[in-house]
């Protein structure tokens, strides 16, 4: 018997009102970024830099991992080669605050930059779009992250040494200001780099926790479009599987064997199609667990991934109860492999929830807020900033003030 059988009774019971939801729908996609992917292709920057109109890049990275590694060396070889100068900023943290990025606005200026060279993760990446947004613009970078639309930056161009962002393809930038603790995104198809530098050698070192974090981000990027009440849309749908089935294996070898450069080259074009939105085109999508969990890693210090592995089994359980099981009935058939039960769909939903649970927990992430040092008394914290200047929060369950409180709860 077919596994969609219980999805085709569903759809047939719909509506008329409804009706719109089961086409996909109208969409433009625009994604002109330039994947150098392999082993030493860091020694290509300098070239591809002038060929993307560079001629003094500010180069951005974190501590000193790129340092000790040997790779800024490296790329500062491969500028030199080509004749482009360039300037230094290091200090980006997870979760990018405003003050480096105000710091690294000011040096731009100061120094004539015209490109932007992030070494590093989404978090160096995204706070050098910001940068990027800053250079040109007279007022405050800020106002691109409270809705101001974004219209010009600095060119970009990244060498990635975590995956799990996605921030080498996507249009998005997500930082932190110090005033108020407040975590915003940009977005925007300009902010998409010019080119990216895949390596998955430079992942090979990563330490356990940062490894697990990222493939827990990269299948949330994943479930954020999923999770979606646009029918007609079979195809992003199996691709979406074929990426969460992907990580899942891949995740579970790259942390067995770090050094499994195949486990670790798959892991990373992963996190590159969850996230340049080739998956999600045509369809609604939600991103309210991910807005949830800004809070969480900016109020407890915890990785974007692990959050998100804390927020995720209980939004899927609640939205469940409020939409019904048919979408989380195909996640546990599809990527989860659970036997179809007719006679109870919503045992076959949990199944597949509790499962994605258990990996999560098999990997090292924590799965409660608790465990992230947070109380019940936290909450209403949570919630009120979640919600500053920002009402409108999910798609597939649009969340209200008391919905995101009751998930919150239900997390702890």
């Amino acid at each position: 018997m077919s596994d969609n059988r219980y999805n085709e009774a569903k759809i047939k019971s719909r509506t008329i009102e409804n009706y719109r939801r089961l086409i996909m729908d109208n969409f433009t996609f625009y994604s002109p970024t330039y994947f150098l992917f392999g082993k030493d292709t860091e020694k290509q920057t300098g070239e591809y830099v002038k060929k993307y109109g560079g001629h003094k890049v500010l180069i951005h990275y974190g501590g000193g991992s790129v340092k000790r590694s040997g790779l800024l060396d490296r790329v500062k070889a491969s500028l030199d080669e080509a004749g482009v100068e360039y300037v230094e900023l290091g200090g980006v943290a997870p979760n990018p605050k405003s003050g480096l990025i105000y710091e690294g606005i000011e040096l731009a200026r100061r120094e004539k930059v015209d490109f932007m060279l992030p070494i590093g993760g989404g978090s160096v990446i995204d706070s050098a779009k910001a940068i990027a947004l800053g250079v040109p613009y007279d007022g405050d970078f800020w106002d691109f992250y409270t809705g101001k639309v974004v219209e010009e930056a600095l060119p970009v161009g990244t060498i990635v040494t975590l995956a799990a962002s996605g921030s080498e393809a996507s249009t998005d930038s997500v930082v932190t200001h110090e005033d108020g603790m407040h975590k915003r995104c940009a977005d925007g198809d300009i902010l998409r780099p010019k080119f990216s530098i895949m390596n998955p050698e430079l992942t090979c070192s990563l330490p356990p926790y940062q490894t697990a974090s990222g493939v827990t981000d990269i299948i949330a990027h994943c479930m954020e479009r999923y999770f979606s009440h646009t029918q007609g849309v079979e195809l992003t749908d199996r691709m979406l599987e074929a990426v969460m089935l992907t990580l899942i294996k891949e995740g579970k070898r790259a942390m067995a064997d770090p050094e499994n450069y195949d486990a670790r080259a798959n892991i990373m074009w992963g996190a590159t199609v969850a996230h340049n939105n080739i998956t999600g085109v045509g369809r609604a999508q939600d991103w309210g667990t991910h807005h949830m969990e800004n809070e969480l890693s900016t109020t407890y210090g915890c990785s974007h991934g692990e959050g998100l592995a804390v927020l995720f089994p209980s939004w899927m359980r609640y939205a469940m109860k409020e939409q019904g099981p048919e979408r989380f009935v195909m996640f546990a058939t599809r990527v989860w492999g659970c036997e179809m039960n007719f006679e109870d769909p919503e045992a076959t939903a949990l199944e597949g929830i509790e499962k994605y649970e258990q990996f999560i927990k098999s990997i090292g992430m924590r799965t409660s807020i608790s465990e992230l040092g947070g109380k019940e008394e936290d909450i209403p914290k949570l919630v009120e900033s979640m919600f500053f200047e920002a009402p409108n929060h999910g798609s597939f369950v649009q969340l209200t003030k008391e919905k995101a409180a009751e998930i919150y709860k239900m997390a702890l």
